[in-house]
């Protein structure tokens, strides 16, 4: 009998312009359009088992080990019923192919991060099923045209479908949302020297979720219709301008200015939302500190919904700002770049009274990575479910 699965793996993104609210709760339809940078699989990612059968009683997911409801309406549901349908389409218009979209499904998912602790998890997550139901159907859509189906799970992880640098149009059409999707801006080949170095502050979930935050946003701060109407849509110009031309410096400004403004807006939420801490505002010190000390920025700071600090910046830079992170953060255990360990230190001139230095646990890890590609299939070998559609750590 033959048995219909796939795995995949999906890409962690971290925006540079920030998408936060909705201006339809059931399409998943942005307020503004946003753009991130796709982090490497090799350090971040969701991977994602999904099999169909006919002995399956039920849809059933697995995230992390423990079930997931699969809830009527809800948005998993929403892309599994979405995904159904495409792949019933595509049995209509090829008849000789197999009739498994009446199949219930079984999904398993893991991610080597922290979950809802501020590292897009959702992203990768709903990126890694939509991909893998994907690949099990043998469907023909696009990146493109899967980001909208993935975008009805989590809004940002519409980008996670491509490597790189990935803008996520708003689009203009309320009705169905069909062109409220993901864009690839530049492969990761393109800028292979940008990096990334994740200050771990805090990996518990956070207490307020992205979902209701942005709710509360939309109704009560002021603040974001400035941002939504006149701010971002020429930050998105200025981004993808400075993103084809390789300007650093002024990637890095726009970055760290909308990362400011984001958490502005949560700031003028009524009652306001804080997702940043003692240690992320130190690290905002620091980095401003360092970048005063060259002609240009050499390190962008910036923080989605939680107090995790990603700081990006190209090769050359990236040993210097850990040595840097390490003297106010040091660590229970060594860090290595490059293959070699990282030790503490201060650049020439560095104000050091900028903030105090911390006790060890205060950033919790540092993760080195860099720009990477969008989602992956993987050997069966990497399947994470059992011959008997059970999650292998269940069995």
């Amino acid at each position: 009998m033959s048995i219909f699965q796939a795995t995949t793996s999906a890409p962690v993104n971290i925006a540079c312009i920030k998408y936060w609210g909705k201006r339809n709760e059931q399409l998943i339809l942005p307020t503004n359009s946003s753009l991130s940078v796709t982090l490497s699989q090799d350090n971040l990612r969701s991977t994602t088992t999904a099999r169909a059968d006919p002995s399956f009683t039920a849809d059933c997911l697995w995230l992390n080990g423990k079930v997931d409801p699969i809830k009527a309406g809800g948005r998993l549901h929403t892309c599994i019923t979405e995904m159904k349908r495409l792949r019933a389409a595509f049995e209509a218009a090829n008849p000789d192919q197999p009739k498994i979209a009446v199949f219930n499904v079984h999904i398993c998912s893991f991610n080597n991060f922290p979950t809802a602790a501020g590292l897009a998890s959702s992203a990768s997550g709903f990126a890694a099923l939509v991909y893998a139901l994907a690949k099990l159907y043998a469907l023909p859509q696009t990146p493109e045209e899967l980001s909208l189906i993935a975008r009805r799970g989590s809004g940002s992880a519409c980008r996670s479908l491509f490597g790189g640098f990935v803008a996520w149009d708003m689009g203009s059409d309320d009705a169905t949302g069909s062109d409220s999707k993901a864009r690839q801006v530049a492969p990761e080949s393109h800028w292979p020297e940008m990096e990334a170095l994740i200050c771990v502050v805090n990996d518990a979930k956070k207490g307020t979720s992205s979902t209701s935050g942005m709710q509360r946003t939309v109704v009560t701060s002021a603040l974001l219709q400035h941002r939504i109407g006149f701010v971002v849509p020429s930050r998105m110009a200025e981004i993808e301008s400075a993103i084809a031309d390789k300007r650093f410096g002024d990637f890095a400004e726009i970055t760290m200015r909308d990362s400011n403004q984001f958490h502005a807006v949560a700031l003028d939420t009524y009652p306001p939302i804080f997702y940043m801490n003692d240690v992320s505002r130190a690290i905002i010190a620091i980095i401003t500190e360092y970048n005063r000390l060259s002609e240009q920025p050499k390190a962008a700071y910036t923080y989605d919904a939680g107090p995790n600090a990603v700081i990006y910046a190209l090769t050359p830079n990236v040993r210097e700002i850990a040595q840097l992170v390490l003297y106010y953060f040091p660590q229970a255990e060594k860090v290595v770049i490059g293959g070699q360990e990282v030790q503490a230190a201060l650049p020439e001139g560095f104000n050091e009274a900028v903030a105090k230095r911390w006790e060890v646990g205060a950033v919790k890890g540092l993760i080195h990575t860099r720009v990477g590609d969008g989602p992956r299939v993987l050997s069966d070998s990497e399947a994470l479910l059992n011959a008997q559609g059970i999650p292998k750590t269940l069995a």
